[in-house]
């Protein structure tokens, strides 16, 4: 029986094309509350970046935020947090001061830039999201995400530090660097733990790369009809796309709803 069910952000529960979140899948997450499914996001956005879009209306019940790096209530409580550290942080943070490349730092309530170019504006762009604040010194705060806007071929100098952290690319230009043990699959197998639900007991729906880990996990795992390839291969269903009443059609499927 499904307990639990966990919802990526961008491409599918928000559409870019109509930068809401579609009817159907309002309804459907009704519906799934009103029979004591949990429903709870896991996103690799910041706090600050989920505030601004149209989903706190929803009330989930709570919040895998940052890729696993940080999860709240649905109070937005903290539940846990996994800053980086050690030699992974500075190697990241040295790269940060040095400007070597575009590279945007994840605090706990705050995120910057150390500076912006064309390939930050494509990538951020890609997903609606602003240019954010530029601050070319790091804070000094505990740091639970970075971002490297480069390219693939760009990745060499990561090889000191690959063994340490966990490294997922969901742009052409872009990379997020979390600390090893790291990821969806990760935060939510640690969230499952403390409130007594089996992997088997969860959906998980998604479409991007760093949504793979988490739909292989769950006991259903569910890629959206615009997701990654390599995401819909380790998916037991691929549903519709997201704007054609993807999550409500799967959830009917699975006779969820």
């Amino acid at each position: 029986m499904i307990k639990a069910a966990f919802f990526d952000v961008d491409g599918t529960l928000y559409s870019h094309k109509t930068l809401q979140v579609p009817p159907s899948t309002r309804d459907a997450i009704a519906q799934l509350q009103s029979k004591g499914i949990l429903c709870i996001i896991a996103t690799g956005r910041h706090p600050t970046e989920l505030a601004a879009l149209p989903l706190e209306e929803i009330g989930f019940d709570a919040y895998l935020l940052m890729n696993g790096q940080m999860m709240q209530d649905k109070d937005r409580n903290m539940i846990f947090s996994v800053p980086l550290s050690g030699k992974v942080k500075d190697v990241l943070v040295k790269q940060f001061e040095d400007h070597t490349y575009p590279s945007l730092l994840l605090e706990e309530k705050d995120i910057y830039l150390n500076f912006a170019n064309d390939r930050v504006m494509e990538a951020q762009a890609h997903f609606n999201l602003p240019t954010p604040k530029i601050c070319p010194t790091y804070t000094g705060n505990e740091v639970y995400q970075f971002c490297l806007y480069i390219r693939e071929d760009e990745e060499s100098f990561l090889a000191d530090i690959a063994d340490d952290c966990v490294i997922t690319r969901w742009h052409n230009y872009g990379i997020d660097l979390l600390a090893k043990g790291g990821g969806k699959m990760v935060g939510i197998q640690r969230y499952l733990d403390t409130i007594g639900i089996k992997p088997e007991e969860i959906i998980a729906f998604g479409d991007g790369h760093n949504d793979a880990e988490m739909l292989r996990y769950a006991g259903i795992g569910v890629a959206m009809g615009n997701a990654e390839d390599d995401t819909k291969a380790v998916a037991d269903f691929v549903t519709a796309d997201i704007d054609d009443d993807g999550i409500a059609r799967a959830l009917k499927h699975f006779n969820l709803i």
